[in-house]
């Protein structure tokens, strides 16, 4: 049997034929795929009537040098609970270094030191998760529903959200005009 291929600090993307309406267009940054499953932000669709002032707000963090960023649906998982995808230039208490990627933290630290102007220089806010349970994620690969490919900090900070999908497809040399609806097997 042929190893498992973990994804981690690779982006995640559905392909057209997916079946699942909640993933269309979907870019999720992956950060911990092994044999226990997998977890991934994200980063392709942005939530609807609230921004990071309003988040913040809510956990009673005063905004202080924070832009009011939009926030990203990180998935359908746990949708109340945050994570930011950050730079490898901040760490803070439970920090999940993405190998040499990207960095995940899902405390509070990194949401006020980003608001007093000392977090990551570089930076997206999510809502919820998508996960998988163990092999679930390697039965969707095999059966066409995802596209992996290399992650960038540029893809993941740079490219505006509703380019992210089809520009993550450029970066690996496909063009999206040339994906079928339907997938098949061969």
């Amino acid at each position: 049997m042929d190893d498992p291929v973990y994804l981690s600090g690779q982006l995640l993307l559905a392909l057209p034929g997916m079946g699942d309406p909640r993933f269309a267009h979907a870019v999720i940054a992956m950060c911990a795929h092994d044999e226990e499953g997998a977890l991934g932000i994200g980063i392709g669709k942005l939530m609807p009537r609230i921004r990071l002032h309003k988040l913040l707000e809510q956990l009673e963090i005063e905004p202080g040098l924070a832009p009011d960023a939009p926030i990203h649906m990180g998935g359908p998982v746990e949708p109340q609970r945050g994570f930011v995808l950050h730079g490898l230039d901040w760490s803070g208490q439970d920090t999940l270094h993405v190998g040499d990627s990207w960095g995940l933290t899902s405390t509070l630290d990194v949401l006020r030191a980003i608001a007093e102007g000392k977090g990551p220089s570089r930076w997206l806010v999510a809502l919820g998760y998508a996960g998988w349970a163990p092999g679930q994620l390697d039965e969707e690969m095999t059966g066409n529903a995802w596209f992996a490919t290399h992650g960038t900090e540029s893809l993941l900070f740079d490219t505006p959200v509703d380019q992210r999908w089809a520009a993550t497809f450029a970066s690996a040399g496909v063009d999206v005009r040339l994906l079928a609806p339907e997938i098949g097997h061969a």
